[in-house]
């Protein structure tokens, strides 16, 4: 497996290996600060960001590499080099290509001309990267994976079809909930579905926030308006997801030792109130924590080779 772009390409053994690996790494942090000792990693982010860019080039550096950042004014892609002939030269650079950008189809060419790792560090459909973090934090807080619910509330975007993927390779039963016309892309949930044979993991769609929140270990949230979004498109989001707010009502159908969850950044007031996000219950800040661990992690599997990868994707 060369590429990390989503997750449903890992298999199950490959993601329980990244977390095995990523909680290592979290008690044992400098493990292997001189693995790439010299290299370069480069780093290309369209789309602004704090968590992803500031974990990956942490991570970058506790191997012992150099992260190099880029952004859409730094390459010649602007003036009409292709993106074959951009990955083609990099490979010949660095280590790694970590890209944040929009569209999927761009970061799949790249990943098929280039030699070295290619990691989807966030597009319109995927952020596998988010995926691995969050089941860590769920491991950490319950032990055990196989048979706990995420109830998911909100808009069945790029977070969603990345958890669902990571649920059914773990065997965690997920529950998502989203206004209508806002479910996850059919073919990514039919896909994760085929997954779930393997594990026993149940998905189920709703647009009842309820049937999300009842008995579940964890209660997942996410911005209702996607950064970029229209100003029309914005004022209709805010309206129809008015009655998908996680609040002390939503989570008292829970269970009792249930955690909240959200990806960041969040708005509070809009998809959480701010008793749930600085609550007791509440494990964000050990999610973005968890996005360096899993970042080291992905990018030592990947240099070293260590990952199978489902080949039928």
């Amino acid at each position: 497996m060369k590429d990390f772009l989503m997750t449903a390409e890992l298999t199950g053994k490959d993601f329980l290996y990244l977390l095995d690996l990523a909680a290592d790494l979290k008690n044992n942090p400098y493990k292997y600060n001189k693995e790439l000792a010299n290299e370069t990693i480069a780093l290309y982010f369209t789309k602004p960001s704090t968590r992803t860019r500031i974990s990956f080039e942490t991570a970058i550096a506790r191997l012992g590499a150099t992260p190099i950042m880029l952004n859409s004014t730094d390459l010649q892609l602007g003036r009409g080099e292709t993106i074959e002939d951009t990955a083609k030269t990099i490979s010949r650079y660095c280590k790694a290509f970590i890209v944040r950008t929009f569209a999927d189809e761009d970061v799949k060419i790249f990943a098929s001309a280039s030699t070295i790792p290619v990691i989807n560090a966030l597009t319109d459909n995927h952020h596998p990267c988010q995926s691995l973090a969050d089941m860590l934090t769920l491991q950490e807080n319950f032990g055990d994976l196989i048979g706990r619910k995420i109830g998911y509330i909100g808009d069945g975007n790029n977070v969603a079809h990345s958890l669902i993927e990571a649920a059914a390779l773990t065997g965690v039963n997920i529950t998502i909930a989203t206004p209508k016309g806002y479910e996850p892309q059919k073919e990514i949930v039919k896909n994760a579905q085929e997954i779930a044979k393997d594990t026993g993991a149940q998905i189920t769609l709703t647009n009842d926030i309820n049937e999300a929140a009842n008995n579940a270990d964890a209660i997942y949230s996410d911005v209702w308006v996607s950064m970029g979004s229209a100003e029309a498109e914005h004022s209709k989001r805010l309206e129809d997801f008015q009655s998908f707010q996680v609040n002390k009502a939503l989570m008292s159908k829970a269970k009792s030792a249930a955690i909240f969850m959200h990806c960041l950044p969040c708005h509070r007031g809009k998809e959480v109130t701010a008793e749930i996000i600085d609550g007791p219950k509440s494990v964000v800040f050990n999610q973005a924590e968890n996005r360096l661990h899993t970042s080291v992690a992905v990018l030592y599997a990947l240099i070293k080779g260590t990952l199978k990868g489902r080949s039928e994707l």
